[in-house]
């Protein structure tokens, strides 16, 4: 196996907090080991232009506290092609990377796989996404912090719910996964979470409202993972004009403000704890896996598990919403 002298960083995929504080954490323990640390900009379309430059210590001071990611991220559809994938490879040898450490999520991962199966390149990848939908891990970079952002939110609607008798539909952030909107729920007492895992055994509206969800409470807030099963928050309150027009539906969408805010105590932990054992995982001779955590120890996993979409929802937590809210 060829030495490593020189790791290459990039952020791919959507921003997540914390993202800056795996950034830095993987300079600065390259660097404790020994090792030259280039970073490369946009993602892996900054492997395909060559927008590669040379980190060291100071290039990470001042940025675990800081959202977003100082690397940047971009589309890149040229790296789906494999003429993308030649170019990215030889900026790489250009550029005397020996090895990636690259930080998103499935998409990210999906990229990495396939870039390490063509090219041999030892690539070890960070969970750095807001959905928390990669399996293998506890827990992603960023997703603590925007459950928090849901948080925070939900608790100002929730002044305005008490103040007229309305249902209120959040919607939230998740892609196919409904751990924002589930863990959304559990933390604000809202009294229920509509999520993609369990729209193909009930009909979750339905269910809402033929349990009466205001027997004992003159409003509600029903958070609701953004995604085609489930219709959005928007859709919802379209049914809820059409089906069940004795109620006063609105919708609020959080969109992107989920996505940026300074990482939390949670995330910055995380991320750095992430980071440093990307590169033990690198000096163990690992390669092609994602670092994952679980029950609090730093894991390995394969990218075809990271990717493999085997992570279940806890039923016990929908049951806990249902519980919680009469």
């Amino acid at each position: 196996m060829a030495t490593i002298n020189c790791i290459g960083i990039l952020t791919s995929g959507g921003d997540a907090p914390g993202m800056n504080a795996a950034i830095r954490a993987v300079t600065r323990t390259a660097i404790y080991n020994g090792l030259r640390v280039k970073g490369i900009m946009r993602g892996y379309k900054g492997l395909i232009t060559g927008e590669i430059v040379d980190f060291t210590s100071s290039s990470v001071s001042n940025i675990i506290q800081k959202g977003g990611t100082i690397l940047k991220t971009a589309r890149c559809p040229e790296f789906r092609e494999a003429e993308g994938r030649k170019r990215a490879y030889e900026n790489m040898r250009v550029a005397e990377i020996d090895a990636l450490v690259v930080i998103g999520g499935d998409g990210t991962i999906t990229g990495a796989q396939r870039f390490a199966q063509e090219f041999d390149v030892p690539i070890i990848a960070l969970p750095g996404t807001i959905d928390n939908d990669l399996s293998g891990t506890d827990a992603t970079i960023g997703f603590d912090t925007a459950l928090n952002t849901i948080m925070e939110a939900v608790d100002k609607l929730r002044d305005t719910a008490t103040s007229h008798e309305r249902l209120f539909f959040m919607e939230v952030m998740g892609n196919t996964a409904g751990y924002l909107a589930l863990s959304g729920a559990l933390a604000t007492g809202a009294e229920a979470a509509i999520i993609p895992e369990m729209e193909t055994e009930t009909d979750q509206l339905k269910t809402l409202i033929d349990n009466g969800f205001r027997k004992s409470k003159n409003s509600a807030i029903v958070l609701v993972a953004e995604n085609p099963a489930t219709g959005g928050a928007m859709g919802l309150a379209e049914r809820v004009k059409r089906e069940f027009p004795q109620y006063d539906a609105r919708v609020t969408i959080l969109g992107h403000l989920q996505r940026g805010g300074s990482p939390t105590a949670s995330d910055r932990i995380l991320a750095s704890r992430l980071g440093a054992a990307a590169i033990s995982a690198l000096k163990d001779g690992q390669r092609n896996v994602m670092i994952g955590i679980r029950d609090l120890e730093m894991v390995y996993v394969p990218f075809s598990k990271a990717l493999s979409r085997t992570k279940s929802i806890r039923k016990e937590n929908i049951d806990l919403v249902k519980i919680l809210s009469i």
